[in-house]
């Protein structure tokens, strides 16, 4: 039986926490940011969390 694979795209996105949790960066912090309030900006830069919701998938993808 073949070795399972890591999803390439999800390796790079996701990291995994001490804890068990799956961190993520937001999104809507790359272009058109001339629209965007300073501290909407300041808090898309800071690390967030996956949604329990989505929990199971991206751990599937990352083999975990």
């Amino acid at each position: 039986m073949p070795k399972m694979k890591t999803n390439s795209s999800a390796k790079k996105r996701f990291k995994l926490t001490g804890t068990g949790k799956i961190k993520r960066k937001h999104a809507f912090k790359q272009h058109i940011l001339t629209k965007k309030e300073k501290d909407r900006k300041r808090s898309l830069g800071k690390m967030g969390l996956v949604s329990a919701a989505d929990t199971k998938n991206v751990k599937f993808m990352l083999n975990i």
